[in-house]
């Protein structure tokens, strides 16, 4: 359903999706992500890459789900998804406002543009897509 791994000398939480999750998936994979994060020692301001190419947009009851329970979820400094899909990529950047994302087709692009704070943002501090 999906793999969680963490890249320390990164401060980095990486994540692929390989389906779309139900509503009632999202809690455990929250409590999941929580769970490892705080083992592996990460702190407010990490990195996160996710790759959603193996999964599908998602439905309505899921995107609530994941907005409960990822509320109190420790805060990133930049996000980067890598999505398969426009549909997919305009889900994402309609749910996930942060000004700190990006969205990719590649997930070594994604990469760099996390490891690249230049790279990161815009002249005008908006988000944009890759």
């Amino acid at each position: 359903m999906y793999t969680i791994r963490f890249q320390p000398e990164h401060s980095l939480l990486d994540i692929a999706w390989h389906r779309i999750l139900l509503a009632d998936q999202v809690p455990d994979y929250a409590r999941q992500c929580l769970q490892q994060f705080l083992a592996q020692g990460l702190k407010p301001g990490y990195l996160l890459r996710m790759d959603m190419r193996k999964s599908a947009v998602q439905p309505r009851d899921t995107l609530d789900s994941f907005a409960r329970s990822f509320r109190d979820f420790p805060k990133a400094s930049r996000i980067a998804v890598v999505t398969a899909s426009a549909l997919q990529r305009m889900q994402v950047l309609r749910v996930m406002t942060q000004p700190y994302l990006r969205v990719f087709d590649d997930p070594d692009q994604a990469m760099a543009g996390l490891l690249d704070a230049d790279a990161s943002e815009t002249a005008d501090g908006e988000r944009r897509s890759a």
